[in-house]
């Protein structure tokens, strides 16, 4: 995945200046929709911060009881990066919602920070093809919830975007991909 910043961080930077500072008609219909059908809030979980945290700190600790050493400053990094970038990001495009007064919204910081710890969990689990399944289903409802409710739809695409470019950065910048440097990715020998 050492490839997807180079398209995740463009297109991110694409959208944000596509949609500016207003809705568009997928995010008109997001929030009517949450706002009909009051249940849909319910998502929110999924990005509850004291759970996100929660949730990082065990990998945290699991990372650390299995001495996987890199990975553990990778999830103390990564998530301070990303959540730099996010802020960053928010001044840059300068993409408002809600009223009194109203919050910065693009790329949604709670749906960064759930993805990134959600990649960091996975790493954690060995990247298992359950536990990846697993995470994205949580990611896309984390996504629904903040669209349905506080942010615009678009600014958690651009946040799945933001949070799976830093993690695939961090996993190359820290050495956590599994291919060594003569690695067989088709495992055409033996």
């Amino acid at each position: 995945m050492r490839w997807w910043p180079f398209i995740g961080l463009p297109a991110l930077v694409l959208l944000g200046l596509a949609v500016g500072t207003r809705s568009t008609r997928v995010d008109d219909w997001f929030i009517r929709t949450g706002a009909e059908h009051r249940g849909l809030h319910r998502l929110l979980i999924f990005t509850e911060p004291t759970l996100v945290v929660g949730l990082l700190l065990v990998a945290f600790a699991v990372a650390l009881w299995r001495r996987r050493w890199r990975l553990a400053a990778a999830m103390v990094v990564t998530p301070a990066v990303a959540l730099v970038a996010m802020r960053v990001l928010k001044r840059v495009f300068g993409r408002t919602k809600g009223e009194h007064p109203p919050s910065l919204a693009f790329p949604s910081g709670h749906v960064t920070m759930t993805v990134v710890v959600l990649a960091m969990a996975v790493l954690v689990l060995g990247a298992r093809v359950w536990a990846m399944a697993a995470a994205a289903v949580l990611a896309v409802l984390a996504a629904l919830g903040q669209a349905f409710t506080y942010h615009y739809f678009t600014d958690t695409v651009g946040a799945l975007l933001l949070a799976t470019s830093v993690v695939c950065l961090a996993v190359w910048a820290f050495g956590l991909d599994g291919c060594q440097p003569r690695c067989d990715l088709r495992h055409r020998s033996g």
